[in-house]
Parts: structure tokens; sequence; C-alpha cells
């Protein structure tokens, strides 16, 4: 029998990685990754992500491919875990070799969805974001400490303004910042938290219609990065934030079902940021204007991420071996093959 051991990158092995990588390194390298591929865009299969919900939350596969290799993300998001003691977003990943069907690659990507969202969302700044040292960040649990680091690496933030409704967040995102060369302001309101920030990161759970921002609290000149408005029914800005904004998104088919723009009109005029990065359409235009990314997350990025990680766990030797694929010498006696394998 041959032996045909997918590479498995264990929560250990993503954590040593990481750490071994240093997380800024990780996040820039992320950036790069997922920009490269947004630039050959075209070239993937694209779907909305197939999704199972629920009255307590979504279970969605995530799939892609660029013709040689194929990848999905199996993710979750749950809101009510965080009570229970649980993760609100868990995920894996998968890569597979088009030619051979093969898997390549198995991974945890709850840690390394985090990443790559931080990551996209600061891609997507540096393309449309004014130029700014201060970001306000509304939403500080799992994501935010990412986000921060993300927007301090390739945008150049200096200072994180930081609200959350539960002030114990607040407090584990400032201690867990501290040192890292921000400044750091814990805010009692949102609205404090935006005083004199060029972008604006909401990033929150609850699985509601919500209004984390009104119109009246954003000002002109101003990126929004929506990451916490993912899913039907979810959203966090109010309408008419949208009506005054220039929205820039993944995949329209995916946002207009899940992100904030499921409130308006299914023939809004929206643009992908990825003809942005290829040249084929304008970013910001001018410094009044508001610029919006609709971040819903899309399977490119997984796909990129996981690449990236592929290619790195191979130089560092961070992964187990697991054997996962049935593969008798002869392909057609599977049969023979147990029956070999009694003692």
């Amino acid at each position: 029998m041959t032996l045909n051991l997918v590479p498995f990158v264990s929560v250990d092995k993503m954590m040593k990685l990481v750490l071994q990588l240093g997380i800024t390194r990780v996040l820039r390298d992320l950036v790069d990754e997922i920009e490269a591929d947004f630039r050959r865009w075209p070239l993937f299969d694209k779907t909305p992500r197939i999704a199972s919900h629920s009255d307590v939350g979504v279970i969605e596969l995530m799939p892609t491919s660029d013709g040689e290799t194929y990848g999905f993300k199996y993710v979750n998001g749950h809101p009510a875990n965080m009570k229970r003691g649980l993760q609100t977003v868990t995920a894996f990943g998968l890569l597979a070799d088009v030619a051979t069907g093969y898997p390549v690659l198995l991974s945890e990507m709850t840690i390394l969805t985090a990443l790559r969202t931080a990551a996209t969302s600061a891609m997507a700044a540096k393309w449309l974001a004014p130029k700014t040292e201060v970001m306000a960040l509304i939403g500080n649990g799992a994501q935010a400490e990412f986000q921060a680091l993300a927007f301090a690496e390739i945008c150049g933030i200096r200072e994180v303004r930081l609200y959350d409704i539960d002030p114990a967040a607040t407090a584990k995102c400032a201690k867990n910042l501290a040192g890292r060369g921000l400044v750091v302001t814990s805010c009692q309101t949102a609205e404090q938290a935006i005083q004199g920030a060029g972008i604006i990161t909401t990033v929150t759970a609850d699985k509601q219609y919500a209004t984390i921002l009104t119109d009246n609290m954003v000002g002109a000149g101003v990126h929004l990065n929506a990451v916490g408005g993912d899913c039907p029914g979810k959203t966090e800005l109010h309408r008419d934030i949208l009506l005054r904004s220039s929205i820039f998104v993944e995949y329209p088919e995916q946002t207009r079902i899940e992100g904030e723009i499921q409130q308006l009109d299914p023939d809004h005029p929206v643009t992908e940021l990825w003809r942005v990065i290829a040249g084929k359409a304008k970013g910001r235009t001018n410094p009044a204007e508001i610029t919006l990314f609709d971040s819903v997350g899309f399977a490119i990025e997984d796909f990129s991420a996981l690449r990236y990680i592929r290619r790195k766990v191979k130089e560092t030797g961070l992964y187990d071996d697991l054997d996962m694929i049935a593969d008798p010498d002869d392909p057609r006696d599977l049969f023979g093959m147990i029956q070999r394998a009694a003692p």
C-alpha cells in the first residue's frame, strides 16, 4: 500500500508558525498573497458561500478553484457561543490538487481566518482610505487585535480608539495591544471612539439588524471598514450612511445577501475591490468622499491564506502527516486492502 499522507496544521502548529514568523510579518505576507490573487480574480471559480442558517447561527462552506488547486473552508458563526465559553467563529480548511482530486493540505482556520480577515481589511484600506494615523475600532472581541495590528503594519495607523458595549472586551483588547507601538485609547461610547479617526472599523458579533453607527456620526472623508455584517439579517450601519458612501465589495452576488448592502436596492451601484487593485476601477477619488468596504469574507481570500500556509509549513516543518486517503496498490482493490489489514 502506498501511503498518501496529507500535511495537517493543528492549532498548536499554527500558533507556533505565527510566533516563529512574527504576527506582523504574517499579516503583511497575507496582504501580498491576497492582493496577488485579486489581480487574477477572473481565473477563479466563484460562488456565494453555501450557508445553513438556524435561529442561533450559521454554518457555511466556502469553495473556490484557480484551475490547478481547489480549496474550501468550513466556518460557523454562533454569537451566543461566547456565553457558553465557546468561540463565536471556528473554521478549518482544505486544499486539493485539481488534477487528481487528492487533498494536499488540511488546516485549522479559526486563527488563520482572523489573520486573513484583518489582512483583507488592511489591504482594502491601503487602496481606499485617506492618509490617517487614527482608527476607531468598534467591537473589541476576538478579531479586534488582528485588525489593529494589520492596520498599523499596512496603513501606518498609530492610534487605535477602542469601544465595545462590554468594557471587559475593551480592557482585554487594550491589554493585548500594550507594548506594540500603538497609542491605545479606551472609550466610553462609539461617538467618542470615532472622534478624529480617519478609519472606522466595525466588527461586532450579534446576529441582528443593528445600528452601530448612525448617519450623523459619520462625517466626510472617512473610510468605513464594515466587518461584522456578514450574514442575512445582520448589519451594523444605518442605511443612510450607505447612500452617502462609495461602496466597495468582494463579490456582489454574496455581499448583496450578507453584507451591509442587503439594506439597499438589488441594483444599487457597488465596485468590486479586485477591479481597483487590478487598475480597472478607481478607489477614493476626492478627500471628502466616504469610502465603505462592505466586507463579508470570500473564498478566494481563504484560498490565498491556505496556499501561503502550505508553503510556510513546508519551509518550517510545522505540520503533522495525516493518514486520511485510502490508496490500495491496485486502485480497484479497496476491499482487499481492508482484508490484508486484518491481524
